[in-house]
């Protein structure tokens, strides 16, 4: 996906099994950010910092859905713990990941292996990607001031 294409209408299902479409959105700025894994830290630290700043970000117009390869169970576990005050896809066929381009392989110490790149799409009210972050931009504490052109 590139600036200026049209997001897919299913975005998959979300902690609760609840199938979750474009259209949910309609009229709404969204921001559908990908990320490696639930409880890590920078995970965790990129998850918080969107919820401590979710009422402006709301207020602003936006709405936040995360992404990642973990099932449902692991999603409602990460919320609970975090009082994250949004939904998280459990993208576990990597079906979102591969059509956004976020799956792909990585490689840590010179050893390889297939993986969520950290990115996040603003996808505008008409549901067209305005603005891409990719993973070298995104400075997990202070991610939703980055969202917010802070």
């Amino acid at each position: 996906m590139n600036i200026g294409d049209k997001a897919p209408e299913i975005l998959g299902r979300d902690e609760n099994g609840k199938e979750i479409r474009l259209s949910d959105f309609a009229g709404k700025k969204l921001v559908l950010y990908f990320y490696p894994k639930d409880m890590t830290s920078g995970c965790t630290a990129q998850a918080c910092s969107l919820r401590d700043n979710y009422s402006e970000l709301r207020k602003q117009g936006y709405e936040i859905l995360g992404v990642s390869t973990q099932d449902e169970k692991s999603h409602q576990k990460f919320i609970e713990k975090n009082q994250l005050p949004f939904h998280l896809i459990a993208d576990t066929e990597m079906t979102l990941s591969e059509q956004f381009g976020t799956w792909g392989e990585k490689s840590m110490y010179g050893r390889k292996y297939m993986g969520m790149f950290r990115t996040t799409f603003i996808i505008n009210e008409e549901g067209i990607i305005e603005r891409i972050m990719l993973p070298k931009e995104i400075k997990t504490k202070e991610h939703a001031k980055q969202v917010l052109g802070v």
